[in-house]
């Protein structure tokens, strides 16, 4: 299937869309002249062309799925999996973005705690000797 199946089923839609609106403006007048007769003949000529709308409608939507089916286009069972796909996705990097700052922060926690642990087991580890001496007798 071509493209210029779609733009056909397209122009017919077009051209039946406009003879439809010319049909309720033709209403109009008819109701302002409160003609029955004309008014019944007018709603046959009306459910006409709903019909012909739909038939176009659905021949324009067999022509774009065969359209999309022959280059290889998803389908729109495939492309509503795909967004799924996509949500379900963006759901799972923003947890593990939560998950990798609360991995850092424990890391972060960690380092702290072994600086202090460390200060206490050899608290004179981290002086700076600036030409002092230490007796380490007393």
């Amino acid at each position: 299937m071509s493209a210029r199946n779609i733009i056909g089923s397209l122009g017919k839609l077009v051209k039946l869309h406009k003879s439809f609106n010319q049909l309720a403006v033709r209403k109009t007048a008819i109701l302002k002249a409160n003609d029955t007769e004309a008014i019944t003949a007018l709603l046959i000529s009306e459910q006409k062309h709903i019909k012909a709308i739909n038939k176009t409608d659905k021949e324009r939507q067999r022509a774009v799925e065969e359209f999309l089916a022959t280059n290889g286009t998803a389908g729109q069972p495939e492309q509503q999996l795909g967004r799924a796909v996509l949500l379900l996705n963006q759901q799972v990097d923003h947890l593990l973005k939560l998950q990798k700052q609360e991995i850092e922060r424990d890391i972060q926690e960690i380092n702290k705690k072994k600086k202090s642990s460390n200060k206490y087991t050899n608290p004179y580890e981290s002086l700076s000797v600036d030409g002092m001496f230490y007796d380490k007798r007393y």
